[in-house]
């Protein structure tokens, strides 16, 4: 009888053993770094996931609710420290942690700036979290520089463009003059900088700012990190090739692009089939004709085939849906050629495997092609979300090998 109770027991824990490793494993291509530990990483994820999507079937709490906890999770309380001085502040009535060089006596020169909007697809994430913290303080220490991190308000509670707005007001506010001096900043030497949805914010800021004739202060240099650039079409080669890849599948892409316009669930679906575009935003499907503007390396073995494009409305409202994603504002990618050539300097990271890789390879051949300087750094292992790893227990060496080459980049230019 006892051992038929351990043969049982052996059994049961053989089975679970199997479902474990069975939903552990994930096929991450062999270039990738620390392969095992990703599939742990994204193990979690995947698990926040569903359950969020448990959470939200059941009536419970919505989606996002429940993948706040990622953001709750890496929360800190940033805190000066013997070579940071750290204030949370509002510019123009929106939070921002501001971050400052502890002042030697008598030290008079102007400093560098950096405002760093942080990522999330527009509904997590905040300044506040820890690697974003640990990002700040080395930009501070290696660049003697003033970082502004902007706690702009989410979706879905604040649907497009509050997101923007409130970044574009930090920067406005930030830029005059009496703002500048009262940090000792160069107003020569300012950049913006963002990851992911972030990366997004700052190239439309930038972008707004170009346009804007009343503006006097102007940014010298944009570092837009592996960012989203357009909601149109939303089976580019990286969608495709990447839409089960781990941190940043396909649906959950698709998911912020939703959740930021709209709570209307059958603008998601839409998306997922890539058939949400208007007569109104096909007319702009020129300028994410990947055939055109991605080189052919990133193309691999893929088509083009333009996104389908529905008469029937996608929204309510004055300001509907179709007219949001052809917005520059919430899709930098379509802006004509001559809204280019005045930006600033850009730095653009990408990575093999993520499914925002070719908005910015396009963004960056665009940028170049309108006679923009542009440094393109594409990490050929690199997957979505790395530089947020940079702390126990998600401790990528490949986030490191970015801040520290981001930081580098910014030491030259800015």
């Amino acid at each position: 009888m006892n051992l038929v109770k351990l043969v049982s027991s052996c059994y049961q824990h053989m089975l679970t053993g199997a479902f474990t490793a069975y939903y552990v494993y994930q096929p991450i291509p062999d270039q990738i770094e620390e392969r095992w530990k990703l599939m742990l990483t994204d193990c979690f994820f995947r698990t926040l996931s569903h359950l969020a999507d448990f959470s939200e079937l059941t009536g419970m709490k919505d989606y996002m609710g429940v993948m706040m906890f990622i953001t709750f999770a890496e929360r800190v309380v940033p805190q000066s420290d013997e070579n940071v001085h750290v204030s949370e502040e509002r510019f123009d009535g929106v939070e921002v942690v501001v971050y400052q060089p502890k002042v030697l006596g008598g030290e008079t020169e102007l400093r560098r700036a950096v405002i760093y909007l942080h990522g999330g697809g527009w509904c997590l994430g905040s300044s506040r979290m820890g690697p974003y913290d640990l990002l700040a303080r080395q930009m501070v220490i290696d660049l003697n520089s003033v970082v502004v991190s902007v706690e702009y308000r989410l979706a879905p509670e604040h649907h497009f463009p509050v997101p923007y707005e409130d970044v574009y007001r930090v920067v406005k506010h930030f830029l005059q003059m009496e703002v500048l001096a009262q940090y000792a900043v160069d107003p020569g030497r300012i950049a913006v900088s963002g990851d992911s949805a972030g990366g997004n914010l700052a190239a439309a800021v930038s972008q707004q700012l170009q346009q804007d004739p009343y503006q006097q202060v102007k940014l010298k240099v944009q570092a837009l990190l592996y960012p989203v650039m357009q909601a149109l079409d939303l089976n580019t080669p990286s969608y495709q090739q990447n839409q089960n890849m781990p941190i940043l599948p396909r649906t959950l892409m698709v998911r912020f692009w939703s959740e930021y316009f709209t709570s209307d669930k059958n603008f998601f679906r839409a998306m997922m089939a890539n058939t949400h575009n208007s007569p109104e935003s096909a007319a702009l499907l020129k300028f994410v004709n990947w055939s055109a503007f991605l080189p052919e390396s990133y193309r691999g073995k893929y088509n083009y085939s333009a996104p389908s494009v529905t008469l029937r409305g996608t929204g309510s409202g004055p300001d509907t849906l179709s007219h949001s994603i052809a917005d520059p504002r919430a899709s930098p990618l379509l802006v004509p050629d001559a809204d280019l050539q005045s930006l600033p300097k850009a730095y653009v990271l990408t990575c093999e495997y993520d499914v925002l890789r070719d908005d910015g390879v396009m963004y960056a051949e665009r940028l170049r092609h309108a006679g923009v300087q542009v440094t393109h750094e594409h990490y050929t292992s690199g997957f979505h979300g790395a530089l947020m790893f940079t702390m126990w227990p998600t401790d990528f060496m490949i986030g490191h090998t970015m801040m520290e080459n981001l930081i580098r980049w910014l030491q030259q230019n800015l």
